[in-house]
């Protein structure tokens, strides 16, 4: 068997890594000209796995695999900002469900656009049918690591 160099491959996480970086440079040029400028990579934590009726910090640590110390610092950046905000949660008033104000739901219903259309324009270059299987592979080594972080913190 030929040994493996540098030239003749690339792990595949570096590969990943490539294409997260050109899918976000153009997502952040994006954002910044929608009006969005003061989000930044790190809000993703929380705009990606907020729930439509509000999270508490606790579960979007676990889904994020973030500690709940820098999830919260990054919700108290974001509701400084005021993309989100914090109240008493219904099933337990200790507790607090973080939400989107007007402002954080705007940003996310862009993102989420901006998102769709990488995706649209990758689809066209390399195949749709290519980009949903790779979709759909990543979704679910991403459902495994959040199932499994769930289970560890249970």
């Amino acid at each position: 068997m030929t040994e493996l160099t540098q030239t003749t491959w690339t792990p595949l996480p570096a590969l990943l890594d490539d294409f997260a970086e050109q899918c976000f440079e153009e997502f952040r040029e994006r954002l910044d000209a929608a009006g969005h400028s003061s989000i930044r990579a790190g809000h993703g934590c929380v705009f990606r796995f907020i729930h439509e009726g509000g999270s508490r910090l606790t579960e979007l640590a676990c889904s994020s695999g973030f500690s709940k110390q820098a999830v919260g610092e990054v919700v108290d950046d974001l509701e400084q900002l005021g993309y989100v905000e914090r109240r008493p949660d219904p099933a337990d008033r200790r507790a607090k469900v973080i939400s989107l104000t007007k402002a954080g739901a705007d940003a996310q219903h862009t993102a989420l656009g901006i998102f769709g259309d990488i995706e649209q324009r990758l689809g066209e270059r390399y195949g749709k049918e290519r980009i949903e299987a790779m979709r759909s592979l990543l979704e679910e080594i991403s459902a495994d690591r959040i199932a499994a972080a769930r289970a560890e913190a249970a």
